[in-house]
């Protein structure tokens, strides 16, 4: 995947790669029995789930939330809990680079585009940008890709089969982390840190991708280890080197 040179930048080894994570490979041994057509929008049956329409910044966050983290019987599916953590963590991905940008920093250098919108920020790039398969259509629309749609569709009708539960528990909690998102601030689990390996750090995250050894974004970022629990929900994620 390439990377993009910021010649702007004080350290002139700095890169920011062009997408902000890698999207895993699915494994996804429930869905062999789902529909075989899929609809338009992802609605649940049985009203276990709602989420709110794909062109609001709440339902395209909560759709980035679903489509981020393992359901059961993905790669890297670790708990319920550890995915809802990843969900909290990637929403402070999304915070830090539309308002916490650090000393020696520009926006543009960390997130790819200068903007206050959630939905800029997901979207730059287009289809293979800074988030794959979401993008803004010819009509400059939020969007997404066929295989994100289909496979929280696929979601949506498990989730949607009798009793509510794992399934419809995590996009519910997609929906209300995204809703919360909109209007308030959680917790951010990585503020506080300052040194990682003797490397002094910004702080919060900043980027997140699928947690595997060859995937990793390069330049400034830094890896955050277990001993802070930066690996949530089958992710990774990066804070910044301190520049100032």
């Amino acid at each position: 995947m390439p990377l993009r040179t910021c010649g702007a930048f004080p350290d002139g080894a700095w890169v920011v790669r062009n997408q902000m994570h890698r999207r895993r490979t699915f494994i996804f041994v429930l869905l062999a029995c789902a529909l075989a057509t899929r609809p338009t929008e992802a609605a649940a049956p049985a009203n276990n789930v709602t989420l709110a329409p794909a062109d609001t910044a709440g339902g395209y966050v909560a759709r980035l939330l679903i489509n981020e983290v393992p359901f059961p019987g993905e790669r890297g599916w670790v708990s319920e809990e550890d995915s809802m953590a990843a969900q909290a963590a990637i929403l402070w991905v999304l915070r830090n680079r539309l308002r916490h940008i650090p000393p020696g920093y520009t926006q543009r250098q960390v997130a790819a585009v200068t903007t206050w919108d959630v939905m800029d920020l997901l979207t730059a790039g287009g289809v293979h940008g800074q988030v794959e398969g979401f993008y803004r259509d010819a009509s400059g629309r939020p969007a997404l890709s066929d295989h994100v749609q289909e496979r929280i569709n696929h979601l949506a009708v498990i989730a949607g089969r009798g009793v509510p539960g794992r399934f419809a528990r995590l996009m519910n909690h997609a929906q209300e982390l995204a809703d919360d998102f909109v209007a308030n601030a959680p917790g951010d689990r990585f503020a506080a840190l300052r040194e990682i390996d003797r490397v002094p750090v910004t702080g919060s995250a900043y980027g997140w991708m699928t947690d595997r050894e060859i995937f990793r974004p390069g330049g400034n970022f830094v890896r955050i280890g277990d001993q802070w629990r930066g690996g949530l929900g089958g992710n990774r994620f990066f804070t910044l080197r301190r520049l100032r």
